[in-house]
């Protein structure tokens, strides 16, 4: 779980150098069933900038981490993209997908904790 939450901690760190913003961290680490550990959770105001977070949090970890995603579905629309890492499932979306889908309520039980914005 430490590598989990350590993958997770590597993310964050990657979207906030882009500059995305309300990040959340779903923990579902103690939930039975679960399709991954964590998902992050951000956005960005436009495709570009959905796009420029995702290109940053995979770059991030192919150098960092040497870790490269299993999978990335939406990186050409830039509407909401999904990268994952397994353990970690990263969700970049524009904010008014983001409020439609709610994603991060999903799992009533799961703990949440909200990143603060970087200005």
């Amino acid at each position: 779980m430490k590598e989990g939450k350590s993958l997770v901690n590597d993310i964050v760190a990657a979207c906030q150098d882009k500059k995305a913003k309300n990040i959340v961290i779903v923990d579902m680490t103690d939930l039975p069933g679960t399709i991954c550990q964590y998902f992050v959770i951000c956005e960005g105001n436009t495709p570009i900038q959905v796009g420029a977070i995702s290109d940053e949090i995979v770059d991030y970890l192919k150098k960092k981490k040497k870790e490269r995603p299993i999978s990335i579905d939406g990186l050409r629309e830039g509407r909401w993209v999904g990268i994952d890492y397994g353990t970690v499932i990263v969700h970049v979306f524009l904010p008014e997908l983001r409020d439609f889908y709610n994603i991060e309520h999903l799992w009533a039980d799961a703990k949440l904790e909200s990143i603060p914005d970087i200005e």
